[in-house]
């Protein structure tokens, strides 16, 4: 049962607070872009018109395939815009990782350059939520992706815009050939040229192009970021005012000539037949999609566990610098961001088998290449607790910590404890959490909270936010929704009492301000402050990934709301200054 990746990204049930009513449509609504009319579908029930698999660049096939997204061309007749579109190509992680995690290649569609639109009926100018999908760059697509909660919960005050991008080689094939005759980094060109898209036609579906708020997940979340630090933090167009990251994931970057990215490309075109073409770049093109497709997964599928092979590179013009060291230099445009991390972010995509002192050695090893006999030595340092050098006890008692106590995340988590657990958390604190706190602090205005709900895995915060999901409740989903469209409309997530407690009397909510809301401060590198979402009770239901993997999910009825605001820095045994030594090293890993 696939139970984390692509199950997860298309998990799709607790309501949301019903909108105010809007008077029905007529009929089926009708946009037309100037190059092309929509005719799209109304949810009566929800006031919504929806418009699913509208084309926004030209299908990239031919001499368009590794190449910048192209404006499409005209259509003159009236397209139907009812049904998902196709998903690109999906180039799976590595085949280490559990095919049951869900993170596996499939054979996609090369023209899926498109992306849906949910607008409240008789909308005028209302904000917009723009949403990039995670997956690895490898990975995941539109499809059940369904704002209408989401919105509901949030009283109909924003359209949504969900789109797709190249993935995989198709997207993120790098080296000298696609330097000169293709474009690097195409899926993030993807996602810019949607945006822009967004500038150009909103407006005829009711929204304010001047507010937008690009958002994302794990690898979309970074891809969010990205976006903010486009062309050096200098793009001329100013396509969003707000930033909502959720998760940044953050793998290693090179510059698009190194070793590495030229050997996935070499691998790739062997993969393909193209290695002793005249012009590999060509015959790649000329190639049919399916062997290009199976290419790309082949290359993926041989890197350690959880990795993929085909990410962002530094192209010394859309993408300027690494990412850290752009994201803490501030060099990047937009006003606000709201940064959000899980409680376990190590799984799933870090090992599960780690049991001795010599496994978690040999994964840092493994993980960072780059690091000396000393690098080590100070990481582990960092990652240091009472009988660090003990196996793991396979009778130990598995638990959630409370941030504040001990044990920490460095030696306990409800999947795994002792050596199992340090793996779990550097692999969190490095790709993921850290990146997130120095996000907080990257904007003139920000806030940062843990996702806490148990089992908080890394990509559970998506049943809270989309359609159809049973957990983690339902008064923490009009919580956490309420956080993300507060900041969408309002420009600040700061919820009122009543909506944190979600309709349940016994959440534990921050205390109120004069206005009724909960006291949540912004980032302040000086005393940062993190609110952290939980629950409490519930029915509990296990699952059981693989047997290296289990845990529990909580439905109702009986969850209730935990939400308290924290120091950032001491969180979990100090994760500031475990935060500011992955800093000191951000070159060496390289990100």
């Amino acid at each position: 049962m696939k139970v984390l990746g692509r199950a997860l990204a298309t998990a799709l049930l607790a309501a949301g607070a019903c909108a105010e009513p809007v008077p029905r449509a007529a009929k089926a609504p009708t946009v037309d872009l100037g190059y092309g009319v929509y005719e799209g579908s109304y949810d009566a029930n929800n006031s919504i018109n929806v418009f699913k698999g509208i084309r926004y660049a030209a299908p990239p096939l031919g001499k368009l395939r590794f190449a910048a997204p192209q404006a499409p061309a005209k259509n003159k007749t009236t397209t139907p815009a009812l049904s998902y579109p196709p998903f690109c190509p999906q180039t799976g992680a590595s085949l280490e990782t559990p095919a049951a995690y869900g993170f596996t290649s499939a054979i996609g569609n090369e023209d899926c350059l498109f992306l849906n639109v949910w607008a409240p009926a008789n909308a005028k100018n209302l904000p917009v939520f723009f949403w990039i999908h995670g997956g690895g760059y490898g990975l995941f697509s539109s499809t059940g992706l369904d704002p209408t909660e989401f919105m509901t919960t949030n009283n109909n005050g924003f359209i949504s815009v969900v789109i797709q991008y190249r993935l995989g080689a198709f997207g993120f094939l790098a080296g000298d050939d696609v330097k000169e005759d293709g474009a690097l980094n195409a899926g993030l060109l993807d996602m810019n040229f949607a945006l822009k898209w967004v500038q150009a036609n909103i407006g005829k579906f009711g929204g304010d192009p001047s507010k937008v708020t690009v958002a994302g997940e794990s690898a979309g979340a970074a891809a969010a970021l990205y976006q903010a630090m486009a062309y050096g933090g200098k793009q001329k167009e100013n396509l969003f005012r707000n930033v909502i990251t959720a998760s940044p994931w953050v793998p290693f970057q090179y510059d698009y000539d190194d070793e590495q990215p030229t050997e996935s490309y070499d691998s790739f075109a062997e993969y393909a037949g193209c290695s002793n073409a005249k012009d590999t770049l060509q015959c790649l093109r000329d190639a049919d999609t399916v062997v290009l497709q199976n290419a790309s997964a082949k290359v993926s599928e041989a890197g350690p566990f959880g990795t993929f092979a085909f990410l962002p590179v530094t192209d010394g013009s859309f993408v300027k610098d690494r990412f850290s060291k752009q994201l803490l230099s501030g060099a990047l445009k937009g006003k606000r961001v709201l940064s959000g991390n899980m409680a376990n972010e190590g799984v799933p995509l870090s090992p599960p088998t780690t049991r001795t002192l010599q496994d978690f050695r040999d994964y840092i090893t493994t993980t960072f290449p780059y690091f000396s006999k000393s690098d080590k030595f100070a990481l582990e340092k960092q990652y240091s607790y009472a009988g660090d050098t003990q196996d793991v006890n396979p009778n130990a008692t598995k638990f959630c910590t409370s941030g504040t106590g001990y044990p920490t995340a460095l030696n306990m988590s409800e999947f795994g404890s002792g050596q199992q657990q340090r793996v779990f958390n550097v692999f969190a604190e490095y790709a993921f959490v850290c990146p997130s706190y120095w996000a907080a602090g990257a904007f003139p205005q920000g806030w940062k909270y843990q996702f806490s709900a148990p089992p908080s895995y890394h990509g559970y915060d998506l049943q809270a936010l989309w359609s159809g999901t049973a957990t983690p409740g339902a008064s923490f989903k009009h919580a956490f929704r309420k956080i993300w469209g507060s900041f969408i409309i309002a420009n600040s997530p700061v919820i009122s009492v009543a909506d944190a407690k979600g309709g349940v009397a016994n959440s534990t909510v921050p205390a109120s301000d004069a206005s009724g809301k909960i006291q949540w401060p912004q980032w302040d590198e000086n005393k940062p402050v993190l609110l952290n979402l939980n629950t409490t009770g519930g029915v509990a239901i296990h699952v059981k990934a693989t047997e290296d993997l289990q845990y529990n999910l909580y439905s109702d009825p009986g969850v209730s709301n935990v939400i308290s605001t924290a120091d950032a820095d001491t969180w979990e045994g100090g994760r500031g200054k475990r935060c500011d030594y992955w800093e000191s090293v951000t070159a060496k890993v390289p990100y």
